[in-house]
């Protein structure tokens, strides 16, 4: 019964965190810059946000994103953290799939114990092998940002791939300290009653 608790407990952890990291992928406020002074962007109450997809300026009346669609001319940090969150939520799927598959509950042809402790290490380990690929690309993209403009602040899409990060790699750890282990008996114990 603790095994299964802490199966479902990880495969909680790790779907909210897959999700987060989605969120972070697909949304484009990564960072906030500001082409001016600080107080001077206050002033004007303009600012503009980065993300992997589009940058956008936000300003009271006006809310424009251009598309950067053009591949080649982008930034390395921009270009490798847009493989490394794809990456991640490809291997979300895949880790969640082998969790879920690894359930008691489910039951698959030719299942066995064995079997069923494999996928969930093999969850386990691709949960964190995506939380280390969103941790990456999270911390890459504001220093690679800093350096070629002014960052003001970290956006809010930032702070959900940390999180997203954080709860798949808590997750992963707890898939994987799930994996129950079988109790073998000692050879050398008295097997009978008399003794």
């Amino acid at each position: 019964m603790a095994h299964m608790c802490r199966l479902v407990t990880g495969s909680a952890a790790s779907c909210a965190g897959w999700v987060g990291v989605i969120v972070a992928t697909a949304t484009n406020d990564w960072v906030r810059t500001c082409e001016y002074a600080l107080a001077t962007c206050i002033r004007m109450d303009e600012l503009g946000t980065r993300g992997l997809w589009a940058e956008c300026t936000i300003s009271p009346a006006l809310y424009h994103c251009q598309a950067l669609s053009q591949m080649l001319s982008l930034p390395a940090y921009v270009q490798t953290s847009r493989a490394l969150m794809i990456c991640a939520c490809l291997l979300g799927l895949a880790a969640m799939l082998l969790v879920l598959m690894s359930m008691p509950c489910v039951r698959l042809q030719n299942d066995n114990f064995a079997v069923k402790q494999l996928r969930a290490r093999v969850g386990g380990v691709l949960f964190i092998l995506m939380a280390l690929c969103g941790i990456i690309s999270t911390v890459w993209f504001p220093i690679g940002s800093h350096q070629e403009e002014h960052l003001m602040s970290f956006g809010f899409s930032l702070y959900a791939g940390w999180v997203g990060s954080g709860l798949c790699l808590l997750g992963g750890i707890t898939i994987l300290g799930a994996a129950p282990r079988r109790w073998t008996p000692p050879t050398n114990h008295a097997k009978s009653a008399r003794v």
